[in-house]
C-alpha cells in the first residue's frame, strides 16, 4: 500500500463537470480511448468542479508569463474500469520490452507509475475521484514542449527531477519545462506525482498526504 492510501477520506459531494469548453488544449483522440479503454457512457475530459476552477488559475499563472502558452491535458477522469485496463495494458508492454523480469518485479514496475484498481472506497485511484489529471504545456505556436520522455513511460526518465543535473541543452531544456509546469500547478494549490512529471492533484488521498491535509474531499465517483 502506497503512504498515501491511509490519509481518510470524506467524499463533499461536488460534480464532475466538463474539459471540452475549449478553456484547454486536449489531446485528441484521447489515447487511452485509441486503445480500446472501457469508458463506457463516460468521458475521460472531467474532473471535479473546484479542480477545474484552480486549472483555470494554473493557466492564468502560466500566461502571465508566457502568453500564449496553454496547458495541454493528456488524461484526467477514469472509471476504476479504465486504471484496471490500463494497468494491465502497461504490465503487457513491460512484457514484452523486458522479458527477463519476473512476474512480480514487472508488477512492481508497473506500480511505480500506476495506481492499483481498488475498487474499495477507502482507496480509490486518484483518477477516479475527478481529483487528478495528466498534462504537459503547449507553445504559443500551439506545439507541445520537449519534457524529456513521453507521456506514461515506465522509466526513470518519468521522475520529475531526472534531468535536473543534465549538462547538455535538451536535458536541461527538458528540466526547466517540467520545472516550469510544476511551478504554475503548485501556484494555484496542486501538487505533482512524486514518481510523474505529468501527474497533478488537488483533493484526494496523495494531495492531502503531500500537503498535511488530515482528510481528503474526494473519493471514487
Amino acid at each position: 500500500m502506497k503512504p498515501w492510501m491511509t490519509v481518510p477520506l470524506t467524499e463533499c459531494g461536488e460534480p464532475l463537470v466538463s474539459l471540452e469548453t475549449g478553456d484547454f488544449s486536449l489531446e485528441t483522440p484521447h489515447p487511452y480511448a485509441v486503445l480500446g479503454a472501457p469508458y463506457g457512457d463516460r468521458s475521460p475530459w472531467m474532473l471535479r468542479q473546484s479542480v477545474r476552477e484552480r486549472l483555470w488559475s494554473a493557466q492564468a499563472h502560466l500566461q502571465a508569463g508566457k502568453p500564449g502558452w496553454r496547458l495541454h491535458l493528456l488524461d484526467a477522469y477514469r472509471p476504476v474500469a479504465v486504471q484496471a485496463f490500463m494497468v494491465d495494458h502497461t504490465d503487457r508492454q513491460i512484457a514484452v520490452a523486458e522479458p527477463e523480469l519476473s512476474e512480480a518485479d514487472r508488477r512492481a514496475k508497473v506500480l511505480t507509475f500506476w495506481a492499483l484498481p481498488s475498487s474499495d472506497p477507502a482507496t480509490p485511484p486518484p483518477h477516479s475521484t475527478g481529483a487528478a489529471l495528466d498534462l504537459t504545456l503547449v507553445d504559443d505556436q500551439g506545439a507541445v514542449v520537449d519534457m524529456g520522455s513521453p507521456f506514461d513511460e515506465p522509466s526513470p526518465r518519468s521522475y520529475p527531477d531526472h534531468f535536473d543535473t543534465a549538462t547538455d541543452a535538451a536535458g536541461q531544456q527538458a528540466h526547466g519545462h517540467r520545472q516550469l509546469l510544476n511551478a504554475v500547478m503548485t501556484a494555484a494549490g496542486f501538487r505533482r506525482h512524486p514518481n510523474e512529471w505529468w501527474h497533478f492533484s488537488w483533493g484526494d488521498q496523495l494531495w492531502a498526504w503531500q500537503t498535511g491535509e488530515a482528510i481528503a474531499r474526494y473519493g471514487g465517483i
